[in-house]
C-alpha cells in the first residue's frame, strides 16, 4: 500500500498566521491565527504583523499538527507562501518552513500566494473542480486580476486593475464612510438592507480587460461631501442604500469584465478566487449567471477564500506531485506575479 502523502502548509503573506495539514489532497487542519492589533490604525502596520507572525508560528504549526492527529515525523514536504506580501511577514514563514524542513530532511516547496488562491479550488471536497480551461477572477485586498488557467500551473493574465485593487476599493468607501477597518464586509453586511439603485455612480472605462477602481472611490468621496453639505446626517440616515449602491457598482464592473472575458476566450467554466470572493453579492450574480448566461461557476468555500495555509498546502501537494521542490537558498518576493 502507498504511503499517505502528508503536506504541511504555512501561509504568513500578511496579517494572519495560518498552517494546515493535507493528506493526499484532503484537509485535516487549517488553523488560523488572526492579529486583533491593525484595527486600530485602520490598516496593515507591517512591523507589528511581522512581530505577531514571530508569537503565532510555533503554536500554530503544533495545533495544526495536534487537529490532523499526526506527529512532525510523519510528513512529506512543507510548503509556504514565498511571496507576494510583506517583506517581514514573508520572512517569518519562510525561516520557519525552511528550519522545519531541513530539521527533518524533507522537501521543501516555495507556494506563489496568488497561484495558491486559485488552486484552492482543487481541495478534496464535495464542491465540484473546475475543468480546464477555465477562467478565474481573483479578487483580494492587494489585486483584482481575470486569470485564464490551462493547467494546475499555466496560467496567463487576460486583465488586471490598473491601480487600487477591489478589496482596497471596498476598505476605502467604508474608512470614508466612518466604518471600521476591514470594511469590505461591512459593506457586504449593510448593502444585504439596502437599494442597490438608491445612488447611481458612474462605472470607469477602462480598455481591454483591464479595471481601474481609484476614480470610483474619487466619486464616493465627492458624492458623499456634496450631500453632507445639504446634509450633515446624510451618512448615518441611508447607509444602507449608499453600501448597497456602492456594492452594486463595484460587482457590476467585475461582471461586466467577466462577461467580456467570456465572448473573447470561448470559456464559461468560471471560478472566483481571494478574499473578497467571500462576497454575498458576487456570489449571487455569479450562481445568476450560470442560470441567465449559461456559465458553469466555481464558488469556494468560504474557510478558502481569505488568506489560509489549506490553499497553500494544496498547491504545495499538486507540486510535491511533480517533484517540483525549492532550494533551501530560496529567497522570499515581496512582489510576485501569478503567472512566476
Amino acid at each position: 500500500m502507498e504511503q499517505p502523502i502528508y503536506i504541511l502548509g504555512i501561509e504568513s503573506s500578511c496579517d494572519d498566521t495560518s498552517a494546515a495539514v493535507i493528506c493526499d489532497g484532503k484537509v485535516l487542519s487549517n488553523v488560523i491565527a488572526n492579529q486583533e492589533v491593525h484595527a486600530q490604525y485602520g490598516g496593515v502596520v507591517p512591523e507589528l504583523a511581522s512581530r505577531a507572525h514571530q508569537q503565532n508560528i510555533v503554536p500554530v504549526v503544533q495545533q495544526a499538527l495536534n487537529q490532523a492527529n499526526i506527529s512532525k515525523n510523519q510528513l512529506s514536504a512543507v510548503a509556504f507562501t514565498n511571496g507576494p506580501g510583506l517583506m517581514g511577514s514573508l520572512l517569518v514563514g519562510t525561516s520557519f518552513a525552511k528550519s522545519l524542513a531541513l530539521g527533518l530532511t524533507i522537501p521543501l516547496i516555495d507556494v506563489n500566494h496568488m497561484q495558491a488562491h486559485i488552486l484552492a479550488h482543487f481541495i478534496e471536497n464535495d464542491s465540484p473542480k473546475p475543468p480546464f480551461p477555465f477562467i478565474c477572477l481573483t479578487i483580494s485586498g492587494g489585486h483584482t486580476q481575470i486569470v485564464k488557467i490551462t493547467d494546475e500551473f499555466s496560467m496567463e493574465i487576460l486583465g488586471e486593475t490598473i491601480d487600487d485593487a477591489v478589496g482596497e476599493a471596498f476598505d476605502k468607501s467604508a474608512k470614508i464612510l466612518g466604518l471600521p477597518y476591514p470594511g469590505g464586509p461591512l459593506i457586504d453586511k449593510y448593502a444585504q438592507l439596502g437599494n442597490p439603485k438608491a445612488f447611481p455612480f458612474s462605472k470607469p472605462q477602462v480598455a481591454n480587460l483591464n479595471f481601474s477602481f481609484s476614480g470610483l472611490k474619487t466619486a464616493i468621496l465627492y458624492f458623499l461631501q456634496k450631500e453632507q453639505q445639504k446634509n450633515p446626517l446624510f451618512i448615518k440616515e441611508n447607509l444602507n442604500d449608499i453600501c448597497a449602491s456602492i456594492q452594486y457598482t463595484i460587482v457590476e464592473i467585475l461582471m461586466d469584465k467577466l462577461k467580456k472575458a467570456v465572448k473573447e476566450t470561448g470559456i464559461n467554466h468560471i471560478a472566483i478566487a481571494g478574499g473578497v470572493s467571500a462576497n454575498s453579492e458576487i456570489r449571487k450574480r455569479l450562481q445568476n449567471a450560470e442560470k441567465q448566461l449559461g456559465w458553469k461557476t466555481y464558488i469556494p468555500k468560504f474557510e478558502y477564500t481569505t488568506d489560509n495555509a489549506a490553499m497553500i498546502a494544496i498547491t504545495g501537494y499538486l507540486k510535491y506531485l511533480r517533484k517540483d521542490y525549492a532550494d533551501i537558498s530560496t529567497a522570499v518576493k515581496a512582489r510576485l506575479k501569478v503567472t512566476e
